[in-house]
């Protein structure tokens, strides 16, 4: 299969493509530069992670504003102090990058992703503020987008110094002269890192919203 670092670095910067329909070129490259670590992250984000302890910072305790369902108006922000917004108003995001994406392009802009609270955990906040009614997390869109432009510009990020390194153009194979060259670039940490960092300083996209059209007859293509 061939694959070019030119072509995956334009595509992270291209607002038309989905990051899911990236990643599967990132995979193949860095299977083909021998990058076992780098493989196996896309991979695990691509998938979606098991363990909350295995899920990097970016996925870990995302703020959001917790809502309660009233039987007349609906959800509604739920009658909590501080304290209770610190403890509970979090949550961690561990689905793979297609549910993910697909939540985050099917919210239209300033809207979000309403997640009801683990059973236990709303018990407990059920009886700390008289409440019956059921509670969830309300996340933003921004939220979701901020983690999806993180990894893609971990990928950019990936791509940019691999060019540096003078890995460029279309190839079915690299040299083990190639792949000794960029060896110490197999670190998906170092990038998603820098990528958590940097991530509104590069040219990165916003995660496209589903036109009208697209929301009534699917997906062209």
């Amino acid at each position: 299969m061939s694959t070019s670092v030119n072509h995956l670095d334009e595509r992270t910067r291209d607002s038309a493509e989905l990051l899911e329909e990236i990643m599967p070129s990132a995979i193949t490259l860095a299977m083909m530069l021998r990058h076992r670590k780098m493989a196996a992250w896309l991979r695990t984000e691509f998938d979606g992670y098991q363990d909350v302890a295995a899920a990097p910072p970016y996925r870990r305790q995302l703020h959001g504003h917790i809502v309660a369902k009233s039987p007349q108006y609906g959800w509604i922000p739920a009658p909590v102090d501080d304290q209770q917004k610190e403890e509970f108003g979090y949550m961690d995001l561990l689905e793979g990058v297609k549910a993910l994406e697909k939540t985050c392009v099917s919210c239209k802009k300033g809207n979000g992703n309403r997640v009801l609270l683990e059973k236990d955990e709303m018990a407990v906040l059920q009886k700390q503020i008289n409440l019956t009614a059921e509670l969830a997390i309300n996340l933003s869109r921004d939220v979701y987008c901020r983690l999806l432009r993180t990894v893609r510009a971990a990928i950019y990020l990936w791509t940019q110094e691999l060019m540096a390194e003078g890995i460029a153009g279309e190839h079915n194979h690299y040299s083990p002269d190639e792949r000794a060259k960029v060896a110490h670039l197999d670190d998906p940490e170092k990038f998603w890192r820098r990528a958590m960092d940097e991530v509104d300083s590069l040219p990165i996209p916003d995660v496209r919203v589903t036109g009208f059209f697209e929301r009534v007859f699917g997906r062209a293509g």
